[in-house]
Formats: structure tokens, sequence, C-alpha cells
């Protein structure tokens, strides 16, 4: 029976892989975040839009994005999109970390489709009085959903924004396909080198688990604050 023995991958090259995949996929989850929010809040306006052909827009991008595996989309963004672009961009592209840019490419439109739905269904939990309300005071359209409805909607859907955030930090390991050197590539460097396949999955089962705990703990704590009982506390 093989002697199990963790220490071999507590240090050196080792451990420097994990962390360095470690580091990555934390990373690819903030980087997209920061583009997948925003992109999300624009696409949840459009399919709210009173005008029709915007909200078909919208809701064109939300099934077409749905209805596709998110494997597909890595493997488009990596191999199929800079083939559209011209050469001399190409080239660019391709000279630099075009596996992490694929990525973040593709979980960025993924994520922003899922959290555009949380956030649609949070504006349209806010009453619709309070946007005829600051309407009526002069504000126009644009500003009222600035200011008025979206603060209350993105306060009420935190925890499932929360929720699609953990569903990001697993997704981030599909990266691995093109080559993207976050953690599941780094573990399975680590195994091929090591030969020391459960105990290195293990370590990055510990990573993953650590990480999706934290996210699954402030969902938690954010539906306390945003319920009612949580509010009277």
């Amino acid at each position: 029976m093989p002697v199990l023995s963790f220490a071999p991958l507590l240090q050196g090259d080792y451990l420097g892989w994990l962390l360095a995949g470690l580091r990555l996929s934390l990373l690819l989850t903030g980087l997209t975040l920061l583009t997948a929010l925003p992109l999300a809040i624009a696409v949840a306006l459009l399919r709210l839009s009173p005008r029709r052909a915007l909200r078909a827009g919208g809701e064109a991008y939300v099934e077409a994005v749905r209805c596709v595996p998110l494997l597909v989309h890595m493997l488009f963004w990596y191999f199929g999109m800079p083939e559209l672009l011209p050469a001399g961009i190409k080239a660019v592209v391709y000279a630099g970390d075009i596996e992490v840019a694929s990525a973040w490419a593709a979980l960025t439109l993924y994520t922003a489709a899922y959290m555009s739905q949380d956030i649609r269904s949070g504006v349209r939990a806010v009453p619709p009085g309070q946007l005829d309300a600051a309407m009526a005071l002069g504000m126009a359209r644009a500003a009222a959903m600035r200011l008025v409805i979206l603060p209350q909607a993105l306060r009420i859907t935190l925890p499932p924004l929360l929720s699609q955030t953990l569903n990001l930090w697993k997704n981030t390991s599909i990266a691995t396909v093109i080559g993207a050197a976050e953690l599941m590539t780094q573990a399975q460097r680590v195994e091929s080198a090591s030969f020391r396949g459960f105990e290195t999955f293990a370590l990055v089962t510990a990573a993953y688990l650590s990480v999706s705990l934290v996210l699954t703990g402030l969902a938690q704590w954010a539906q306390q604050v945003v319920s009612p009982q949580g509010a009277k506390r």
C-alpha cells in the first residue's frame, strides 16, 4: 500500500506551482467580477427598456450565452476569436498571455448573462411607484434608474450575486482546457511531476472548498442583512 505524505508538496517548486495557480484563479475571479457586473447591469437594463428593440437585444444576448456550455465559450475565445482579428493585432494577441485573456473574456460574458437575470429580478422587485415618483419630480428615466432604482435592486440581489460569484470561482477551473495556468492546470503539473495524485488533488479540493465556504458564508450573511428580519436587528 502506498504511503501518503503531503510534505513533499508543501515545499519547493510544488508548493510554488500550486500557490501560483491559486493566485491566478483568484485573479480571474476578481477581474471577471469587475467586468461582468457592469455588463450584467447594462444587459438587465436593456431587458427592462420600454423600447422593444433594446429588450430583444438583451434577451438575445442572455439566451445566446446561457444556451452554450462554458467549455465552448472558452474554446471559441481561445481558438476562434483571435482568427477574426487583423494580422498585426493577432500577432500581438498571440505574443501575450492569450490563455488568461481568453478565459477572462469567456468568464465575463458567461457570468454577466446569469448575473443580469438576478439584477433584472431585483429591479422588478422594487415597487414601480418609486420610478414613477422620481420621474414625476423631474428626473429622466435613466437618472431615476441609476439613482433610485438600481441601488435598491443591487441591495436586494446581493445574496444571489454572491452565489453567482461562487459559481464563477468554480468555473475558473474550466480554463485548464485552454492551458491557463490556474489552480487545476498547476495541480495536473504537480501530479505529473510528483506522482502523488491523491495528495495533490486533496490539497486542490481543500483550496476550492475553503474559498467556496467563505463565499457561501458571505451570501448567508448578506441574506440576513437584506431580509426584513435582518433589517430589524
